[in-house]
């Protein structure tokens, strides 16, 4: 009888560890691949120079509204939090929901807003050159 439950426990070890292995399998979800930004402009090719990388977490406040700016650098994130609206200098308009991936406008004046009543968050990966400014910022007018 004790050789029958040694072997019933090792069998149900067997089974617990080929179920917890089925658990943790690695999942890999493909947001975006474009050489395009959001309004379908043909991303500028990458400077010579010393690369720099650039990760930020950026929190927008309730009912707040960016000032115009543009960024040199070829830049994407991912709205985690929140709504956001993205307009051009051109009036193209992305509205963005948690979850949603973006490829930013490069060298085009544009301003975003939080129109929710909750903080939008958003990480931005900028993939630029020492030296270079990640944004700009506009002068008013």
């Amino acid at each position: 009888m004790k050789k029958y439950s040694i072997a019933f426990y090792m069998f149900l070890a067997f089974i617990i560890s080929c179920k917890s292995k089925e658990n943790k399998k690695i999942k890999v979800i493909k947001l975006i691949e474009t050489s395009k930004s959001w309004n379908g402009a043909s991303l500028p090719k990458y400077p010579d120079g010393t690369p720099k990388v650039t990760i930020l977490k950026i929190t927008i406040p309730p009912k707040t509204e960016l000032k115009k700016h543009m960024h040199p650098e070829i830049n994407a994130g991912v709205l985690l939090k929140g709504e956001l609206t993205v307009i051009s200098e051109t009036k193209d308009t992305l509205y963005l929901k948690a979850g949603d991936p973006i490829v930013e406008l490069v060298n085009l004046w544009h301003y975003g807003k939080n129109e929710a009543d909750i903080p939008a968050e958003i990480i931005v990966f900028y993939a630029g050159i020492k030296g270079t400014p990640i944004t700009i910022i506009k002068e008013e007018d």
